[in-house]
């Protein structure tokens, strides 16, 4: 070995090998049940920081209580990177949500990298009889508290989102709580339920299949793989809401190995593989650093403490 490729390896092992020598395994906590996005997500990204940093990442699946189990799991857990979590949405919801509060979503973590988005999608069952958000709110305010809206789990970024549409468009109808996306989505087709705003992934093979119809995005923009639906914004001034998925770590984790795993993680999203895998979910690559993410949470948290409020929504 020359004595340069010697002193690189060195230099490496002074960085993040100090967090993998203190743990053989990394072990990337997720607050949901296998098979969902936020798994995906994390299966992705950990087959990707293996190759990069040559250490070990096992996805450990924590499900329940929106998240906070996980969540509280990593806040307990040793800063030496050896324990992180795959956070969403909900760890930005939560604080406003719960009356009970196990930790805080700020000074209980490391915020690593924001990695991507995922934009919201407005269908309705395929025999409403409308085609776009302008026709829906118009059928809607024809006939008050009469149509439902199907709500993948309460206290949602889905579920909030669902209800400002209601709150801003000047609508009543019925919201309909599901214990996840599957059923909700199931009874939209089935005739059983008449709207869902749904993740791009759940909904787009039944819009390409014909079995719902959609209505409009969430996002300000439209979405470059479903270009001919209109942003809900452009009937509904400012309506603008997405759920996400990022990296945190417990509090006090060394800056140089946030700094390393943070570089990992931004150049596996950017990575050619990885974009393709989450755009396949209908997700939108992001791969911020610590700075931007830990800005990125302060904003989330209290732009959704302000929806909890205004929609009067509490889980306990």
């Amino acid at each position: 070995m020359q004595r340069r490729d010697f002193l690189g390896l060195l230099a490496a092992a002074a960085i993040w090998p100090r967090a993998a020598q203190a743990a053989a395994v990394t072990r990337m906590m997720v607050g949901a049940t296998p098979g969902g996005g936020t798994d995906l997500v994390a299966r992705a990204l950990a087959a990707e920081l293996e190759q990069r940093l040559k250490q070990s990442f096992i996805v450990e699946n924590r499900g329940g209580a929106a998240g906070n189990i996980a969540a509280m799991a990593v806040a307990k857990a040793d800063p030496d990177g050896g324990t992180l979590l795959l956070s969403y949405t909900s760890h930005a919801i939560n604080p406003a949500l719960f009356d009970k509060k196990p930790f805080d979503p700020l000074k209980d973590f490391t915020p690593i990298s924001l990695i991507a988005s995922s934009p919201l999608v407005l269908v309705s069952r395929p025999d409403l009889g409308v085609g776009n958000v302008r026709e829906l709110i118009a059928l809607a305010k024809s006939r008050p508290g009469k149509l439902s809206l199907a709500v993948a789990g309460v206290g949602s970024a889905n579920h909030l989102a669902g209800e400002m549409f209601k709150r801003e468009a000047g609508i009543e109808m019925i919201s309909v709580p599901y214990k996840g996306a599957a059923p909700a989505v199931a009874d939209v087709v089935a005739c059983q339920a008449d709207l869902l705003l749904g993740n791009v992934a759940t909904v787009q093979p039944l819009l390409q299949a014909g079995k719902i119809k959609g209505l409009g995005v969430s996002t300000a923009q439209r979405l470059p793989s479903m270009p001919e639906l209109a942003p809900i914004a452009e009937v509904v001034p400012n309506f603008d809401y997405s759920s996400w998925y990022g990296l945190l770590g417990p509090a006090g984790m060394p800056a140089d190995t946030v700094g390393q795993l943070g570089k990992a993680v931004r150049t596996a999203v950017a990575s050619p593989a990885m974009r393709k895998r989450l755009q396949g979910e209908g997700l939108v690559p992001v791969g911020s650093d610590a700075a931007e993410f830990t800005r990125f949470l302060q904003s989330e948290i209290a732009r959704w403490a302000k929806v909890v409020a205004l929609t009067g929504t509490r889980v306990g």
